[in-house]
């Protein structure tokens, strides 16, 4: 009788852990994809300016330089009792070391799926810097787990904050403006097809947005602006 119950309650488990994945994978696309792209481009732009603007994140600005490109999020939900789970939407953006231009923005989903004791939910703004040509090359991908063949390290908060920290991926984050420490590690980074065919049209891969830079959209104008800005102050681009 115990091992029946002990295998209800594995079998129980494995539902919830399956049901948690396919709320956290990309959607179908929706009529409104569009606009929902152009939302978190918005949001993006605003995760962006706060993080440049925010002094305890000096060495996430001094960085910046060495980054090969910027996966930002402007919202990850986490939230559970007993299964946990997190997830959200964002950008990814590549900058050409040559002419010091940023690529138009790919769209991405983060997500992971814990076990354990978890009561509560939060939400978190989160910016990943690329640090290596294998890390944005596995962005090329369908999809990608942090800590497997990519390793995924938070990066040094604090006014002045000096650190050897050294990964293919950097991540910073914060909840209500106050610096969450999040564990990255066994999260998948999945291509958002649908927002990348509705704001670009269909058939358009990360390759040919980053890359390429073969696809473009007018409501992407600001963001961009936003990033040039701030790698002039940062003295990353010439002005």
């Amino acid at each position: 009788m115990k091992e029946k119950k002990r295998s209800i309650i594995e079998v129980f488990a494995a539902l919830l852990v399956a049901a948690a994945v396919l709320m956290i994978a990309p959607a179908p696309v929706a009529a409104n994809d569009r606009e929902d792209a152009q939302a978190v481009v918005d949001r993006a732009k605003v995760t962006f300016s706060e993080f440049m603007h925010d002094q305890n994140y000096t060495w996430f600005h001094e960085n910046l330089k060495n980054a090969k490109g910027l996966l930002i999020f402007p919202e990850v939900l986490k939230a559970g009792f007993i299964l946990g789970g997190s997830g959200g939407t964002g950008v990814l953006v590549v900058r050409n070391e040559k002419t010091c231009d940023w690529s138009n923005p790919a769209f991405y989903t983060i997500g992971s799926v814990t076990l354990g004791l978890q009561i509560g939910g939060q939400s978190s703004e989160l910016i990943m810097m690329v640090m290596s040509q294998k890390a944005l090359d596995s962005l090329f991908e369908s999809s990608v787990k942090l800590g497997g063949d990519t390793s995924v390290a938070l990066g040094p908060y604090g006014v002045g904050a000096k650190s050897n920290v050294s990964a293919d991926f950097i991540s910073f984050a914060k909840t209500k403006g106050i610096y969450a420490g999040i564990n990255l590690e066994g999260s998948v980074l999945h291509v958002r097809d649908s927002l990348n065919y509705a704001y670009y049209g269909e058939g358009v891969t990360p390759v040919e947005i980053l890359v390429k830079r073969g696809a473009s959209n007018a409501g992407t104008h600001d963001f961009l602006a936003t990033l040039r800005r701030e790698s002039v102050n940062e003295r990353i681009c010439p002005a």
